[in-house]
């Protein structure tokens, strides 16, 4: 049926393409594609940089060097191709001369160690000023003496203890059951001398000079700094 009636209205059978019309569209949009392609390919900048002086490259630090002179009247689309050069130039120098490395991670490049020195972020930090021991030791010649650890060893209890602190081999008067009477001193101040007591007071006052003079140290580096 050629005619049918539709809600009043009349539908026309359109006759079918032949297989020549088809062949025909099928060629036409083969030919666009093939402008599209051939247009994307023709827009495609070189991958070849040439410039008359070449570059030089430091690939420890991704650098390229351009010593060619950009014109002083340089617009944007000019700057953007001096930039896409460089970035050119660079990817070709590490494909062409780094060693290539496939990992568990992907495939990298292995550059080379940097040859340009870089700047430092932050100023050099200044020198610490010397204590005013450290100040006398430099003065007299005094060298540090070779630590020797923590632990002494005990010959009495066969032990390895510390030097000094709790149960410290400087505490060995105080559990002594019988210390030596120094005469003299009983002599010299007229009282009955208590070794274990001196020592401890002897302790104790060395601890309290030490604080001091760290105090006075901490005091006088910060008015020099």
């Amino acid at each position: 049926m050629s005619d049918t009636e539709m809600d009043g209205g009349i539908a026309l059978q359109a006759p079918s393409p032949t297989q020549s019309q088809l062949a025909d569209k099928i060629n036409g949009g083969a030919m666009d594609v093939k402008s599209v392609a051939d247009s994307t390919v023709s827009s495609r900048l070189p991958i070849t940089v040439n410039k008359p002086t070449p570059f030089t490259f430091d690939l420890g630090n991704l650098l390229a060097n351009d010593p060619n002179p950009v014109p002083a009247n340089a617009d944007e689309e000019t700057l953007t191709a001096t930039a896409r050069d460089a970035a050119q130039a660079i990817i070709n120098q590490l494909l062409s001369t780094c060693e290539v490395k496939s990992t568990s991670d992907g495939v990298h490049l292995v550059l080379p160690a940097p040859s340009t020195p870089l700047p430092r972020e932050k100023p050099i930090p200044k020198a610490k000023e010397q204590t005013k021991w450290e100040r006398f030791a430099a003065k007299k010649g005094i060298k540090d003496k070779k630590r020797e650890g923590k632990m002494v060893y005990d010959d009495a209890s066969g032990e390895w203890v510390p030097k000094w602190g709790y149960k410290g081999k400087n505490k060995d008067g105080d559990n002594q059951w019988l210390v030596e009477v120094d005469e003299k001193k009983e002599q010299e101040t007229g009282e009955a001398h208590d070794e274990r007591a001196e020592g401890r007071r002897e302790r104790k006052e060395r601890v309290r000079r030490n604080e001091r003079k760290q105090r006075a140290n901490d005091r006088n580096s910060r008015k020099n700094g």
